[in-house]
């Protein structure tokens, strides 16, 4: 199985660090305007999922999400959540803390596109 998302120490440190704090989290990866493109930290229910959204996977046990529009562009790339010192102008947890999640990509190799693309027909029946 290829992984949609994957986490830097740095950012497995942070999360750790917010899961202590806070309790639970889940993650949905921004589309842009006034949240900055990002990856961005929420307590459970701050935020609806539907059927615009699209599960990546999961990073420290918390779900990650990212609109179903943007993972059309995004879906050929692996998403890699790294940390930067600053504040990125989000509405995530990580903020008062002086950290933000970043977004770093590759792009997947043509066998793991290929196991994905499977993943996903096995997933629609097909």
């Amino acid at each position: 199985m290829v992984d949609k998302v994957i986490a830097t120490q740095a950012a497995l440190d942070l999360v750790a660090f917010l899961k202590q704090k806070h309790g639970m989290l889940m993650f949905h990866q921004s589309g842009g305007c006034c949240d900055n493109s990002a990856a961005n930290c929420y307590l459970p229910g701050e935020i609806t999922m539907g059927a615009g959204d699209v599960l990546l996977g999961e990073i420290s046990g918390c779900s990650f999400y990212i609109g179903k529009a943007q993972y059309q562009y995004w879906r050929h790339t692996q998403l890699i959540i790294d940390v930067i010192e600053g504040q990125g102008g989000t509405f995530s947890l990580e903020g008062p803390e002086g950290k933000a999640f970043h977004t770093r990509s590759r792009v997947f190799n043509a066998a793991e596109m290929a196991e994905l693309e499977a993943e996903e027909a096995a997933a629609l029946g097909k």
